[in-house]
Formats: structure tokens, C-alpha cells, sequence
């Protein structure tokens, strides 16, 4: 008696085949495709791109710490460097609270705007930090955000003030940071680390180098920190950069200043 035929498994649906390293650019397509189908789906036409430390937290958070540490550490449970973090993660949680509400009165701008598409859409990377910290601001406001995760060895997972629809799980870091720059007509460089360096120095060099052509608002928020981590007078002194291409971005140092120069910037170039 013959066996039944055994009927192939179709290539698109061979997990083995779409994990491999053959099928590496279908991967990496899917991740340009995917995401530009749900855009379209919600109707969002341009963001607002928040990078920032995923480390921060909010005041709230950090001052519960700062008492947990100080308890520890009046009955030698804590070292004195730990008490130190502690203070600067409530020193720092500013950043967060700013970040939170630049981006609640960005939202609330953008709503009011007499369109019926989704108009400058505050987008993070959609974990902790100054990432939750934008979306959340985007909540409060009651609208709508963006959340693009990245799959990283510490987990990081997408903060609770995304909605699924617009919460995105990559693999790749480039495409991230394709779906960053694309949509984007404004960037907010809060202080951050290693990833936030990257971002923000990808972006100036695509500004610089005319790959990017629109016209995009880069703000770097807080003049102070960022010159104490980037000596950028010393680049323009050993002719490593123009003197003009310090005006590729703009300082700002408060909630005020940064919600004034990004709206006149739309109104100037993408609201007449």
C-alpha cells in the first residue's frame, strides 16, 4: 500500500529557510515593508523623534530610590558610590520630566492642527527612559505615539504608553534607524549614552553629507551637558568640521525654547 504523499511546506512558510542566513535580505525587507504598512494603515504622515538615555527615570521613581539607598546605606547595606547614582538619577530625572512634557504639548499642537491625517507624531525607540518618557507625554495628551524596540542581548521591552498598533519589534538596527529619520521632520537629542551618540551623529552626518534633503529640525536639549560631552568648538579648531555645520542643529534649554523653535519650524516649512 502506498503512503500518502507528504505535501512540501512552501517557502514562505519554512521557519527553517526564513531564520537562515539565505534569507537574510526577506528578513530585512519585512522590516521595511511591515512597518510602512501600519503607517499607512494609521494615517501617519510625519514624526517627531525623540532619542535620549534609556537610564532615566521619572522624579517620582528616582526619589523613591534615593530614600531606598539612603535607608541602605545608614545601616552600611549601601556603598557610598550607590548613595552617589542615587543622587544624580534624581539630578538627572529632570531630563525625563522635560521629555515628558515637551512632547504632551507637541501632541496636543499637532492635534488642534485642521487636518484629518496625523501630523507630527511623537516617535521614540519605544523602551524605557527618555523613550517612555516622550510617549507618555503623547499619552497624556490623549494621542497617539510611536514605539520602535529594538531586540538587544538586556531585553528591553516596549513601554505601556504605545499602543500595539504602533509598537514595532526590530532586528535590525539599521532599518530602526531607517523608520527614525524617514518620517521624521524634527529630532530632540536629550542627554543620553553610547546609542544616543550614534543616533544623533548619524543623523548630523546624513544632514551634513545632503542624504537627508528636507528640511529637519535637530534640537540638542541642554547646551550644557552636551559641550561638556562633545567638545564641538575643538572639532571646528582642528578643522575636523566647519564652523557652519555647528548651525546642522540647534541648543535648547528648556521646554519653552525647544516647543517654540520646533512649531515655528512646521508653521515656516510644512504648514503654508
Amino acid at each position: 500500500m502506498m503512503k500518502k504523499p507528504v505535501k512540501p511546506v512552501k517557502a514562505y512558510k519554512n521557519l527553517e529557510f526564513l531564520n537562515s542566513a539565505e534569507a537574510r535580505t526577506i528578513r530585512i525587507l519585512s522590516e521595511f515593508y511591515e512597518p510602512q504598512t501600519r503607517f499607512r494603515k494609521n494615517h501617519i504622515v510625519d514624526t517627531i523623534v525623540f532619542f535620549g538615555s534609556a537610564r532615566l527615570v521619572s522624579k517620582k521613581d528616582a526619589l523613591a530610590n534615593l530614600r531606598h539607598v539612603k535607608k541602605l546605606f545608614k545601616i552600611k547595606k549601601a556603598t557610598k558610590q550607590k548613595l552617589v547614582h542615587a543622587e544624580k538619577l534624581l539630578e538627572m530625572s529632570n531630563y525625563y520630566e522635560d521629555a515628558v512634557e515637551l512632547s504632551r504639548r507637541l501632541t496636543e499642537w499637532s492635534m488642534n492642527l485642521p487636518t484629518e491625517k496625523k501630523r507630527f507624531i511623537i516617535c521614540s525607540g519605544g523602551g524605557p527612559g527618555i523613550m517612555e518618557a516622550a510617549n507618555k507625554g503623547a499619552f497624556l495628551a490623549k494621542g497617539d505615539s510611536i514605539g520602535l524596540n529594538i531586540s538587544i542581548p538586556y531585553e528591553q521591552f516596549v513601554n505601556p504608553y504605545v499602543k500595539p498598533q504602533l509598537a514595532f519589534e526590530f532586528h535590525y538596527f539599521f532599518m530602526r534607524k531607517f523608520w527614525f529619520v524617514y518620517l521624521a521632520k524634527a529630532l530632540i537629542v536629550f542627554p543620553g549614552g553610547f546609542g544616543t551618540l550614534d543616533e544623533f551623529m548619524e543623523v548630523l552626518t546624513l544632514v551634513q553629507t545632503k542624504k537627508i534633503k528636507k528640511e529637519m529640525k535637530v534640537i540638542v536639549y541642554d547646551e550644557k551637558y552636551w559641550r561638556e560631552i562633545i567638545n564641538f568648538d575643538a572639532l571646528v579648531k582642528h578643522g575636523t568640521i566647519s564652523k557652519k555645520d555647528l548651525r546642522l542643529f540647534d541648543f535648547c534649554n528648556s521646554v519653552d525654547e525647544a516647543f517654540e523653535k520646533i512649531t515655528t519650524h512646521f508653521k515656516k516649512y510644512y504648514l503654508n
